[in-house]
């Protein structure tokens, strides 16, 4: 009993070691064969092998203070009593450390898979801050590039407005220089009506001279 107890102590101690400590892919392959436990059958048998070394514990203790009680009964220990208190007390010692190596190496493994979940969960999140950033940068950039393009359609804008202006103070100019040339037209067609009336009142004159020197002739 107690070699094995031994060999599975030293077997337990490495696979804590091996969770606790990374050494290139032990650590994956200890975490495999937790798991490997855990699952099916896995549990109850290691519930029932609990069980069973828990009341061979409580035996070898009930032993050893027996032992005790009968050696203060007596007086004194016996050599075979000290070598049954000694081995049951090996062997209660070796069964305690089991089983807390065994508990160990149970949250070991618990808080190994927590680990593992929140790193996949930071590395996702990781990868979503770092879409989000892209996503902020190609808006700037696109807001950037749309600010450029607002100003420079208000630069245009303000070009229009200029050469609007300037065809306004244009067209204002032909329309003055319009109705100058009209009002001398105008003015034109007033002389000539003027000098119309000047030639007809001049050929009635005339006539009225050459009628007169007809009779007189």
């Amino acid at each position: 009993m107690i070699p094995l107890l031994f060999l599975v102590l030293f077997a337990e101690g490495a696979v804590a070691l091996l969770l606790m400590v990374k050494i290139g892919p032990l650590r994956e392959l200890a975490m495999r064969g937790v798991e490997q436990v855990k699952t099916g059958k896995g549990p109850a048998t290691v519930k029932t092998l609990a069980c069973t070394l828990s009341v061979i514990l409580m035996s070898s203790v009930a032993a050893i203070v027996r032992i005790q009680n009968r050696g203060h009964k007596i007086g004194n220990v016996s050599p075979m009593d000290q070598v049954l208190w000694r081995t049951h007390l090996l062997e209660a010692s070796l069964i305690g450390y089991t089983l807390f190596l065994a508990f160990v190496i149970d949250r070991l493994h618990h808080y190994l898979q927590k680990l593992i979940t929140l790193r996949k969960s930071a590395n996702t999140s990781r990868e979503e801050v770092e879409k989000l950033q892209m996503e902020n940068r190609s808006l700037r950039e696109k807001e950037e590039k749309s600010t450029s393009e607002m100003k420079k359609l208000q630069q245009d804008m303000a070009k229009l407005s200029e050469d609007m202006k300037k065809l306004k103070s244009e067209s204002e100019d032909h329309q003055r220089k319009a109705s100058d040339a009209e009002a001398h037209v105008n003015a034109l067609q007033k002389q000539s009506e003027e000098l119309l009336l000047e030639y007809d009142r001049l050929l009635e004159d005339n006539q009225i001279l050459q009628s007169q020197l007809h009779y007189k002739g």
